[in-house]
């Protein structure tokens, strides 16, 4: 199994979507798009269910020596979440890491400037927060994101992707209200093996997902 692009990934996952919304199960929704990649499906699922779209920026904390490989996750001003057994089994302290996790935060917060262009993030207070990506594989950027979106009082969280691994999976259950998850192939090895078309997104694509969305009512 293959989604064609993301554009295809989003539009079944928000038909998924769509039966739950209309169970009642997803009251007054607020999407929330994990960019550069999330912003692509996100905005067929705001689309769908006639909901608001905003970005949640969250960046990955790679280790020193191999920035791919990550440690960990860090989201708005909240702390780094740090993966302990990677840090345990590759012998780094996360004082070691005080430096990455600034250059991050430093991103996370430009990021956010370009995306949003000055507008104030949206209220999620008593929402249903929908956070949507293209993929998990380890779920470290996602856990990182659903604890930030705890922090603003919403009155449900479900993440919401095309593919993840059984993995991320189990280890987000207790992060969120519910997972919705199309698919959960055995042997997952990397999101964009998933999809025929996996072009890395540019900040104006984010741009152009965003601006969709603003005439959508809140």
């Amino acid at each position: 199994m293959q989604f064609r692009d993301r554009k295809q990934a989003g539009r079944e996952l928000a038909e998924r979507l769509r039966t739950l919304h209309e169970k009642g199960i997803l009251p007054h929704p607020v999407v929330l798009a994990l960019p550069r990649g999330g912003a692509a499906v996100a905005r067929e699922v705001a689309h769908v269910l006639d909901a608001p779209l905003d970005v949640l920026v969250v960046r990955k904390i790679g280790a020193p020596f191999q920035e791919e490989l990550g440690v960990g996750a860090i989201a708005g001003d909240d702390p780094p979440l740090f993966d302990e057994r990677a840090l345990d089994r590759l012998g780094l302290s996360e004082a070691a890491l005080a430096g990455t996790v600034e250059r991050e935060r430093e991103e996370v917060r430009r990021r956010e400037q370009r995306y949003r262009r000055g507008r104030p993030a949206l209220d999620l207070r008593g929402r249903t927060v929908i956070v949507v990506d293209d993929g998990l594989a380890t779920g470290a950027t996602a856990r990182a994101a659903l604890r930030r979106v705890r922090r603003e009082s919403p009155g449900r969280v479900v993440l919401a992707v095309p593919v993840c691994s059984p993995e991320a999976v189990a280890l987000l259950r207790g992060e969120a209200d519910d997972v919705v998850c199309l698919h959960r192939p055995e042997q997952f090895m990397a999101v964009g093996l998933w999809y025929e078309n996996f072009d890395q997104l540019t900040d104006d694509e984010v741009l152009d997902a965003l601006h969709a969305s603003h005439t959508t009512p809140g």
